[in-house]
């Protein structure tokens, strides 16, 4: 309960919860690259074996995800309002580094990341906001049986201007996001010092950069015309 009741606390769990957001982006975004075709069947042969998995682990994977990005945004919030309220902000390894306009602006890039994903979901998931390109709606053949046409789907949602535009403009959001958060998730957990913190930084920031590169990649080769359905 200790962790839930000191600020120290709640900033390690809200740490936690983000770094595991991390590496579910970087799984993510290994899985959306098999558009590029290293995989056989491509990304529909991808989402397909996502589907192909027992029920259950779909729904217990779901919710561990949705537990973890309701932690990370309660305790960022709550954080938030007592750094503002004046109380000191707290590490397990104080630092003296400057702030940035990253770094200042973690709650607005946070908030602004839900919403792209509530759109991400509606659009992708749940097949609701673009029904005329759904996938479940358009199936094509895959190894001798019918399946929900992904690569269709994604190619029809990053053609337009409109499509590509929020992706790109969400990913730059997540590189401003990340860049300062995986940091801060280091400096948190005590596990830095201002001799090692210059390095920290910039691995933080390679790895946002690299994750920014990979996720703009899909659009921006759709919309350019390289990537077809």
């Amino acid at each position: 309960m200790q962790l839930l009741t000191s600020s120290i606390g709640r900033k390690i769990l809200m740490a936690i919860s983000g770094q595991a957001m991390v590496l579910f982006a970087v799984i993510h975004l290994l899985g959306n690259s098999s558009i590029f075709g290293w995989l056989n069947g491509g990304i529909n042969a991808y989402a397909e074996h996502l589907h192909s998995m027992p029920l259950p682990i779909i729904i217990g994977f779901r919710l561990v995800m949705l537990a973890l990005v309701c932690i990370h945004i309660w305790f960022g919030i709550q954080l938030t309002i007592e750094n503002r309220g004046g109380r000191p902000q707290q590490y397990a390894v104080k630092s003296t580094q400057k702030a940035t306009f990253a770094s200042e602006n973690m709650i607005w890039t946070g908030l602004l990341l839900l919403a792209f994903l509530l759109y991400h979901l509606l659009h992708f998931t749940f097949q609701i906001t673009n029904p005329e390109s759904a996938a479940l709606r358009n199936m094509v053949a895959l190894h001798g049986h019918a399946v929900p046409n992904v690569l269709g789907m994604v190619v029809a949602s990053f053609k337009s201007f409109f499509g590509s535009f929020i992706y790109v403009g969400a990913m730059v959001v997540l590189f401003l996001h990340l860049s300062h958060g995986i940091q801060s998730f280091f400096q948190t957990m005590g596990w830095s010092c201002d001799k090692s913190q210059p390095l920290i930084v910039k691995f933080g920031t390679l790895v946002a950069l690299v994750l920014f590169l990979g996720y703009v990649a899909i659009p921006l080769s759709i919309f350019v015309g390289i990537l077809k359905g």
